[in-house]
Formats: structure tokens, C-alpha cells, sequence
């Protein structure tokens, strides 16, 4: 079930602060989505053309990781922001994500955000600032669960 975003996307952790036009131009590209748990929203290495906006419930982010198959790296909640890969060419999702219990979410069309931010420097400047924090999170996270798994090696054949 979808419906169109409200007041909420300006309330979002990510979105605090924004502009009034700016949020205008995100709900204009956004749609309030219910993701039922279990559902992957994303395959690692498919094409890369939405984000999203938690409101409520859990998403896990996870890769492949050779000898030890599926890998949990971070599980994201309320306030958090799915997805960064829109952004940057190839535009290819760098890991998968699915969601670990019923989740609410602001679904936001990248191809349409990343026009808005050619159209606007100042939008799109304040968009990469804030996604550059989403990345770098992503990133420690990442590093810290492959040393955590380092700790344990696989016996390889």
C-alpha cells in the first residue's frame, strides 16, 4: 500500500533542518511505501535507482561474502536511510537489503533527485553532504563486521 508523503518526511532524521523547498522537492519525488518483512528491496550489484527513508521497523543490510554466504553487515531502524548507490555512477547497489520486520518507509526516485540536484547546486550539495554521512557509516560499519569476521576465519578448502 503507497501513499503520498506528509509533514513526516520533514520530521525524518535525514531530512531535519532542510529547507521548505527542498523537502517540497523531495516529497515531490517520494512515495510513502509499507514493505511487508522478509521482502528484499535490493540485490547487491542490481541497478541502483531509489533510496528510502525509514519511519518504523528494520531492514538488515547484507553481502556475499565468499566461504561464508550471505553476511548480515548492519541493520537499519527508525530515522535511517536506505540506500546511497542512486547517487554515484555505475548506479549499482554495493549490498543487498531486506526487510527483517514489517517496515515504513519514504521511497524516493533517484533518477528524479539527481536531475533536481543538477538543476540546483545548493540542493544537491546539501543531499551529497548528507549522504557522504550515510556513506561513511556504511563504510565503518562494513569494515567492522568483516574484522569481526576475520576474527573467526573459514577453514578454506
Amino acid at each position: 500500500m503507497t501513499s503520498t508523503p506528509g509533514p513526516a518526511l520533514a520530521a525524518h532524521q535525514f531530512t531535519r533542518g532542510l529547507p521548505d523547498d527542498y523537502i517540497a522537492a523531495l516529497a515531490g519525488a517520494a512515495r510513502h511505501i509499507r514493505v511487508p518483512a522478509r521482502h528484499r528491496l535490493f540485490e547487491e550489484g542490481g541497478t541502483a535507482d531509489r533510496f528510502w527513508l525509514i519511519q518504523a521497523g528494520r531492514v538488515a543490510l547484507d553481502m556475499h561474502v565468499p566461504g561464508r554466504g550471505m553476511v548480515v553487515i548492519e541493520a537499519l531502524g527508525m530515522g535511517d536511510v536506505i540506500g546511497w548507490s542512486w547517487l554515484y555512477s555505475p548506479y549499482q547497489w554495493r549490498l543487498g537489503a531486506v526487510a527483517m520486520q514489517p517496515t515504513q518507509a519514504f521511497e524516493i526516485d533517484g533518477a528524479r533527485i539527481r536531475e533536481m540536484c543538477a538543476g540546483d547546486p545548493g540542493f544537491g550539495y546539501e543531499l551529497t553532504r548528507r549522504f557522504l554521512a550515510v556513506v561513511v557509516s556504511r563504510l565503518q560499519a562494513t569494515r567492522s563486521r568483516l574484522l569481526d569476521l576475520d576474527a573467526h576465519p573459514v577453514d578454506w578448502p
